[in-house]
Order: structure tokens, then sequence, then C-alpha cells
């Protein structure tokens, strides 16, 4: 690209996004980018622009493909309104660690400090959501700003990026020497950690190894779990992050998340050593800080992550590596097969207790979720993508759904409610020929609606599964359980789910039985079109493993005593 031909800074920030690799960027237009709008206009070739519906939609969709490709998400949004708005995905960015850069028109250099029409400090507002905010005063220097929110976004342990873009800096003219294609920078193990971990499994009775984080690539999973085949260890998942392993290798034995079965919080608890690769170990991994205690665990444990900062910061683990997941599991997979191993018994009862975990619980529901999941399986096969929000309704996704590998799987560890939807309209436009399933509660799935009509505009033909109870199963859960029969607050009163699809060219069914399952999701399918099944589930199935009357019994018991 010319280095001496003058352009706006909207027209240098669209070049620096065609060097960096972005092919697809989200956004609600606003007027305080209106130049960067006219350069994509320019660029339409190169990169796709999606304009959603709510700039929460925007944003989770930017995150769904950092998640899914480890490339940067690419969200643009106009100031104030369209900020907060788009903060969730900052949010869910964050503590799910993807990459993501979010792009937040401003108001003029001459306006600013005033308090102008939608002005905010995104420094301020940003600042405990973000790995790097800034705001871009000068249009040449576009380019290293984009170079850097790059590296930021990629590097060590990623995460989101927020840049603000003045409205006069963006119709201002200037020259940027362009730079290179970003390189994403990661720590590697040492050959003295590596030792240290062969000397401890070796030594040890009952390795388990914790996957998850993000960082991963295929290869990197595919050298996982060679070198756990290699060596017999069982391997689990963090919160939501169950597709960095096949869920049908033999190696796999279950999802260290909410509701964990009780086989598999005893191989946590009794581990030795804990190998934990990936994950911070955050609340809903660790059982509330109950299943490894912290400060100091009771485990031996090996924690590797990719950011030094999070090493040591709740855990004081046995041996700690800073190294990103694609280096480790390279260096892993390379090491020499451990010639004694007795755990093997310890694998083959982990993945019995999984294959047991899959056997549906029994139900007098005349819906039953479980074989919901299990029929829309065997249909759609292993290669789909499922995506899910928050709530009880995914306790049946977690359990019950067979991830066949990479990126299968995508979901918010943050627990943000909204966010299956749009992640399953980011994965469609980036696999248009493999299914893309959304699981969404009714509460759910009502916070980002609006964004089926993206789904409409972009022939995204993906398919939604609504389990409709009529509540929010999860606050209604905890309600009963510490107010019993004081319900208040947590009722619905829904619309038919099936009636929005159609409104919005899409094809809808609903559901009241089992049997009616398979008929609906058949006609779904063919519809070609997005695709709304409405499951109209018994309020009282409330979990996998237990009811409302149960936990009302229990709660008032409890109350008594």
């Amino acid at each position: 690209m010319s280095t001496t031909s003058e352009k706006t800074g909207g027209q240098l920030l669209v070049d620096a996004l065609k060097i960096h690799g972005a092919k697809r960027v989200f956004c609600v237009p606003g007027e305080s980018y209106l130049p960067v709008l006219d350069a994509l206009y320019g660029a339409r070739h190169d990169i796709e622009l999606v304009v959603c519906r709510h700039e929460s939609g925007a944003s989770n969709m930017a995150e769904a493909h950092g998640k899914m490709t480890g490339e940067p998400g690419i969200c643009m949004v106009t100031r104030g309104p369209g900020a907060t708005n788009a903060s969730i995905g900052v949010h869910t960015a964050f503590q799910d660690s993807t990459p993501m850069i979010l792009f937040i028109g401003q108001v003029g250099s001459d306006f600013v400090e005033r308090e102008a029409f939608q002005e905010m400090d995104y420094r301020r507002m940003f600042g405990e959501m973000a790995k790097w905010v800034a705001q871009i005063d000068r249009a040449d220097r576009m380019h290293e700003y984009i170079s850097h929110a790059y590296h930021v976004a990629t590097s060590g342990r990623p995460g989101p990026v927020v840049l603000a873009l003045p409205e006069d800096m963006l119709s201002s003219m200037a020259t940027s020497a362009p730079l290179s294609h970003y390189q994403r920078v990661a720590a590697a193990p040492t050959p003295e950690s590596l030792a240290t971990v062969q000397t401890m499994i070796s030594t040890g009775k009952r390795p388990l190894a914790i996957l998850g984080g993000s960082g991963w690539d295929r290869a990197s999973s595919d050298n996982m779990l060679s070198w756990a085949k290699a060596n017999d260890i069982p391997l689990a998942a963090s919160f939501r992050c169950q597709d960095l392993i096949d869920n049908n290798s033999p190696n796999y034995v279950g999802h260290v998340g909410i509701g964990i079965a009780g086989y598999l919080g005893d191989m946590v608890r009794q581990a030795d050593p804990l190998i934990v690769i990936g994950p911070r170990l955050g609340e809903m991994t660790t059982g509330g800080y109950t299943l490894i205690k912290a400060p100091k665990p009771d485990q031996r444990m090996i924690h590797v992550h990719a950011g030094a900062e999070e090493l040591g910061r709740v855990y004081q683990a046995d041996l700690l590596i800073n190294s990103g997941m694609q280096e480790f599991a390279r260096a892993l997979a390379a090491l020499p097969t451990l010639s004694d191993r007795p755990w093997a018994e310890l694998l083959k009862a982990g993945r019995k207790g999984y294959e047991n975990e899959l056997q549906p619980s029994a139900t007098s529901a005349t819906l039953d979720l479980a074989l919901v999941v299990q029929q829309l399986q065997s249909k759609v096969g292993n290669d789909a993508i499922v995506t899910n929000g928050a709530g009880n309704y995914t306790g049946w996704v977690h359990r019950y759904w067979r991830y066949g590998g990479f990126r299968t799987q995508l979901a918010p560890t943050s627990g943000a409610m909204g966010y299956g939807l749009p992640a399953a309209i980011s994965a469609k436009l980036e696999h248009p020929d493999r299914h893309v399933i959304c699981f969404a509660g009714d509460g759910c799935f009502q916070m980002i609606s609006q964004e089926m009509a993206t789904a409409s505009q972009y022939g995204t033909n993906i398919l939604v599964l609504i389990v409709n109870n009529g509540m929010y199963g999860t606050i209604r859960m905890h309600q009963e359980r510490d107010y019993p029969m004081r319900v208040w607050g947590t009722a619905l009163n829904n619309p038919d789910f099936a009636a929005i699809a159609r409104a919005h060219g899409g094809h809808g069914e609903t559901v009241k039985t089992t049997a009616e399952f398979m008929p609906a999701l058949e006609r779904a399918l063919a519809s070609n079109k997005p695709a709304i099944i409405d499951l109209i589930v018994d309020p009282e199935e409330i979990t996998t493993r237990t009811t409302i009357t149960k936990i009302r019994q229990q709660s008032t018991l409890g109350h008594r005593s």
C-alpha cells in the first residue's frame, strides 16, 4: 500500500485491518465513525460488514469469532449508548481470554471534556475489562495503534482491546507507513520445567489433566490427545471448554463445570498430580474454590497458563509454567512415553463414569430434554457447532452432548445470557457448510432475539432450540433454595417463539412432547432457513439432577432445622 498519498483516518484504519487479516467486521452503524463506514464500502470485496440490530449482538458476534478462529474479532459501535451496549461482549472476551478489538466512535477533539453529546471517557469505562484501552488522536499514528492492538489482543493471555476514534481524526488527512501482519507472542516451557512435569507424573498414582482457557488450535488439541493416549492420562475439560478434546476419545472423562458429576469430583480431589493446562481455575471450574482449595491445594498440582500474571494469583501450585497452549502441547507430545503407568485402571474408571453420565436420568416429563439433545446429535453429527448462553437449560447440553473436537462449542465462561444466538450467527458466517445449533433459554433468547433479523439478512440458516419453561430458571432455583415458597420476580409470560421465526422470514416449530421433536427437527433442517424450535418444557425439571419439588422439600427442612 502507498505510503505517500494522503488518506483519511478512516481509510488508514481499514487499510490496517486488511494488513492484519481481518475478513469480517460486526457493527451497529453510527454517525461518529462514518469515515470508517465509507472506507469499508471501498473495501467491501475484502472485508465483510455484518450489520447487527444491537451492539451487544455485535460485540458477542465478534467475541465468538475470536474464540472460534484465534484471530481478533472486530466490532465497531458508536459512542455513549453504543459503547455501553457493547460492553457485555468485552466483559465476556476478558473473562474468556478471547482476542477481540472494539472500535468506538468518539466526539471530536474540539468537544472533548465538555460532556458533549454521548461523550464518555473510555479509558475509565473499560479500564477493568480490557487488556488495553486507548484513543487514537492522530491519524498518522493509525498503523502503530492498530498493530499494537492486534499484538496485545493475541499475545500472552489473549483478551479484548478497546480503541476510541475521535470523529475529526477519522476525517483528517494523513500518511501512515503501513506495518506488516501482527505476530502472536507466547512463552514456551523450559526443558527444566518439562523434566519436572515428567517426574511429578511418574511419581504420582492418580494423574488427571484439566484442559481449558484460550489460545488453543487444532494442532495443540491433537498434540494433547496424542500425549494423553501414549501415557494413559485422563483428560477433563474446564467449564465450557468441552470441545478441546473429542468427547468420543477414551481419554476424555468429563466436564469440570457446574453440577459436576460425583465420580469426576472425586477424581479432581484425589488427583496426584493435578495437571491444569490453560484454565485460570475460576469459581465455576473449582466448585466455588472447594474442589481445589485456595491458596494451597491439597493435591500436588502443575499449573500451565499463558499469562504470567495469573500464575500464583489464586493457587500456589507445586509447579508453575508460563506457556502458550500451542507451545506447551507441542513440547508435551514430544516427551518420551512414561514406561510405568499404574493408573491405567483409573482412566478406564473415569471413562466409564463419563459414559454412565450420558444415560438420561429417569423423568416423568412429557418432553425429555436429554433425549432431545441425543436425538439432535444423531441427526446433525459430531461436526456441528453448538452455542449457548447462560441458564440452567445449559446443563442438559453440557451433560448429554458429545462435542466432536476443536471448536464445536461456543459458550461464555463469563456466564452471559444472550450469547448463544449471536455466537451461532458468527459461527455460521465462518462455517456456512456446517450445522450450527443454538440452545437458548426463554429468558436468554429474549435478551437478544432481534438478531434473528441479522440471521435472516445474511442467510445464516442456524437452528435455535429455545428451552421454554416460563421463568428465569437459574434464579428460580436459587430462590427456591434460599426463600422456599416465596416465588417473586422470576416468572415470564412469553411470546410465540415460532411466530417470531416466521416474522423474520424463517421457519418456526412448537414442540410439547418428545415424540414431536424429531419430525419438527426434520422440517426445520429441510426449510433451509433460520429456524426456531420452541421446546415447551415442564418447569418442575429445573436441572438434570433435581426438581423444584425436591429443592423445596430440602429447603423447607433446612429452614425448620
